[in-house]
This record gives C-alpha cells, sequence and structure tokens, in this order.
C-alpha cells in the first residue's frame, strides 16, 4: 500500500491518501479521542501522542497536529495507516455511529446538508445555499483536506462550520469571506454576511 501526503493550507494539518476509499459518503471530524469511539481507524490515530484532530473524508485522512513536528508524527502516523488499512479493519463502526451510544458532537454528517434548515421561502434559499456550497465549495476545500458544512441561515447571515483542514487553519477567514461570503452574495440576494460557528 502506497500512501500519499499532501499539505494543507493549514501548517498543522496534513492531508494522507491511501489510494482508496475511506467513507463510501459522508464525513467525519473528531477533535479529540473521546469523541472517536465510533472510528477504529481514528482511535488508531489518537493513539499517537501528539495527534490532536482527524477528520475522515471519502479518499483522505486529514490529521491534524498539537506541539509535535510534523518528522516525528509523519512516520507513526503513517505506520498507523498502512496497519490499519493492511488488517482489513473498519473505520467506523456504525452500531456505534446510529446506536444511543454515538458520541455527542462527533461531527457525523453523512449528507452534508448541515444541521437545520428552514421551511417557507427561506428553505428555498437554503436550498439554494446548500446547493452551492455542494456543488462549487466542498469539493475545493476536500482537496484541502478540510470541508466545510453549512449550519443555519438567520436573518440573512449564512453559519457554516469549518471542519478537518479548514478548522483553525490561517486562511480560513480569507476563505470564508473572500470566497464563499462573496459566492452567496452574489447568487443568493438573501445572503448578507457568511459566519464561522
Amino acid at each position: 500500500m502506497f500512501i500519499q501526503t499532501e499539505p494543507t493550507p493549514n501548517p498543522e494539518t496534513l492531508k494522507f491518501l491511501p489510494g482508496i476509499t475511506v467513507l463510501p459518503s459522508g464525513t467525519f471530524d473528531y477533535r479529540g479521542e473521546a469523541e472517536a469511539q465510533a472510528s477504529p481507524l481514528a482511535q488508531s490515530l489518537f493513539a499517537i501522542e501528539g495527534v490532536s484532530g482527524v477528520f475522515l473524508g471519502h479518499d483522505f485522512v486529514s490529521v491534524t497536529k498539537g506541539e509535535a513536528e510534523w518528522f516525528h508524527l509523519k512516520p507513526l502516523i503513517l505506520g498507523a495507516l498502512m496497519a490499519h488499512f493492511n488488517q482489513g479493519l473498519p473505520v467506523i463502526i456504525n452500531a456505534l455511529v446510529d446506536g444511543p451510544s454515538a458520541p455527542a458532537g462527533a461531527g457525523k454528517d453523512p449528507d452534508g446538508s448541515g444541521s437545520h434548515g428552514a421551511g417557507g421561502a427561506d428553505g428555498e434559499v437554503v436550498a439554494q445555499i446548500n446547493e452551492l456550497l455542494e456543488s462549487r465549495v466542498r469539493p475545493v476545500v476536500a482537496q484541502d483536506g478540510g470541508d466545510i458544512v453549512f449550519h443555519s441561515f438567520e436573518e440573512g447571515v449564512v453559519y457554516l462550520h469549518m471542519r478537518g483542514a479548514c478548522a483553525g487553519c490561517p486562511s480560513a477567514t480569507i476563505t470564508l469571506k473572500n470566497g464563499i461570503e462573496r459566492m452567496l452574495l452574489h447568487f443568493v440576494p438573501e445572503v448578507t454576511e457568511v459566519r464561522a460557528v
């Protein structure tokens, strides 16, 4: 197995591409070992001292570090990924994700639609926002090892979750304001501002 490694705009996060499907759909974002009970893969990565975040995407795993240096962590992460995939272990244990023991705030978002919608006229606006995020934003940020997910639309303001490499990235504000906000203001007149939650 050959695992490619790519830098992300966030210097604290690296993207690992194992060359196989990690998740058939959706994403999972774990910010600590306690959240990762449903993911044997994330648990094995959190067992490495210095790993502070794990983001699972369709064909990649983004790992965020704390104070440790990449030259110490990278070989350990590659070893953990190879061991996990070579042994054929599950990435996610569905019974733990869907059952009552699913960890709160585990970052589960199988369809990427976010957590809050709206009915009526706002429902149409939310659908338009989600379509733009799905078609124009999420594929681009996934290339950088992250994800941006709709949270809510209230009084003209779009609230988004920054996940994976996007969470804590120094250029996230620029992406949010100069990229996503400009696009939504252009295509959706009801939008007045975009904020991260």
